[in-house]
Formats: C-alpha cells, sequence, structure tokens
C-alpha cells in the first residue's frame, strides 16, 4: 500500500462515442468506475476522482474535484489532479481501464527514474492516461491550458496533436516499453469507447472470471 502516491481516477469524457456515460456501464455485476476505484484502493491509501459531474459518483464516497479548465480535455483532469493533490507522486488512470493489473500498476510506480512522468508505450500508442505524474508537471500542464483557451477565444483553426503528449513532450517522459514488462497482457490497456470495445471488455472480463473459477 502506498502512502506517498496519490492515484487520480480521470472520469470526465462525454463518451460521445459510446452513446452513455461509459463509467457507469455494469460489469460482472459492477459499474465500471467502481472496478478501477476498488483496483486503486487496493494499492495507494488516497485516491481522488476529478470529475465535472459529482452527483453521478456521490455512491462512491470518493473525494472528488472539478477540472479548473472546463471542457479542456483530459489534460486539464490531469491538471486538476496534479493541483489538488497532495503527494509529489501520483498516478493517473482514466476510468475506462478495468483491465489493468495491480502488478502492472506497481511495476511502473516503483520505476527507477529521474523523469516527471513514467508512461507505458504499448499496442503501438504511448498509454498517457495510466502512469506517473509528478506534482511538479501542474504548472507545464496550466500553461498548455491557458494557451489553448487563448486560441480558442481568438477562434483560430487550431489543430495540435493530444495536448497530454505536448506535456511530455515539454517535461520529458520515462516510456517503458510495455513489451520488456513482465506483467504485461495484450489489451490489458484496452480502453472502452465504443459499444464493441464494451463487448471486447466483458468477454476478457468472463474469461479471466472462467479461468480464475477453474483454478480453484
Amino acid at each position: 500500500m502506498y502512502n506517498d502516491v496519490t492515484a487520480i481516477i480521470l472520469s470526465g469524457g462525454k463518451s460521445t462515442r459510446m452513446g452513455e456515460n461509459k463509467s457507469l456501464l455494469l460489469l460482472d455485476g459492477k459499474k465500471l468506475i467502481e472496478h478501477v476505484f476498488h483496483n486503486m484502493q487496493s494499492i495507494f491509501s488516497n485516491v481522488i476522482l476529478i470529475t465535472n459531474q459529482r452527483e453521478e459518483y456521490r455512491f462512491l464516497g470518493i473525494e472528488m474535484f472539478e477540472d479548473v479548465f472546463k471542457y479542456q480535455g483530459p489534460l486539464a483532469g490531469i491538471h486538476s489532479g496534479l493541483y489538488h493533490t497532495t503527494t509529489e507522486k501520483n498516478f493517473i488512470i482514466s476510468c475506462d481501464l478495468p483491465l489493468m493489473t495491480k502488478e502492472m500498476i506497481e511495476f511502473i510506480v516503483a520505476y527507477a527514474t529521474d523523469k516527471l512522468i513514467t508512461v507505458t508505450r504499448a499496442d503501438g500508442f504511448i498509454q498517457q492516461l495510466c502512469g506517473i505524474y509528478s506534482k511538479e508537471c501542474v504548472s507545464a500542464a496550466e500553461k498548455l491550458l491557458a494557451s489553448e483557451v487563448t486560441i480558442s477565444g481568438n477562434h483560430h483553426n487550431h489543430k495540435s496533436k493530444c495536448q497530454v503528449l505536448q506535456l511530455i513532450d515539454h517535461v520529458g517522459a520515462e516510456i517503458i516499453d510495455a513489451n520488456s514488462i513482465p506483467y504485461y497482457e495484450e489489451g490489458m490497456f484496452l480502453n472502452m469507447n465504443r459499444k464493441e470495445d464494451y463487448e471486447e471488455v466483458v468477454k476478457r472480463m468472463n474469461l479471466k472470471f472462467t479461468a480464475r473459477a477453474s483454478s480453484v
């Protein structure tokens, strides 16, 4: 159990591709957000939720904060989490990663580096919403978000790569090849954006449940 690392769960997406709040979809009798929350609770003594819909998550009994920069995507959630956390080291995780394992999370947390961010590269992508972020990143995130607000306010046609990847580029990050990690399992970074993703996660969770039952 980590006392000096805060788990920050992000649940601020609009779930437009899913058509409903994906964090409240049922998986094995529990809501998606409950799976992620309970996983974090088993590893970290301090867990907070970043959301702009507090009423929907009262049932968790968890400390919640809203985005400081509203409607600015995942970076705004990361910024709010780092702004409100009381620890230097923080584990950021999106609410739609129910297949992430305790062993994988602990490996990322314990990875030795002097970088302010530690994430993995898996399935061909940098998995920016599942990793360690130092509280020191908050000022850099704020500058990126403030510049985005200014550009939007001036109605510029602003198209750039993901803001979180901009933050990673700006402050530097330790990017671990997931294939080099003994706890890596194919598909564990699968996030639920579409109905097909939900169906795939349900299938994978059922397979895990069956495997556990047969081993007893």
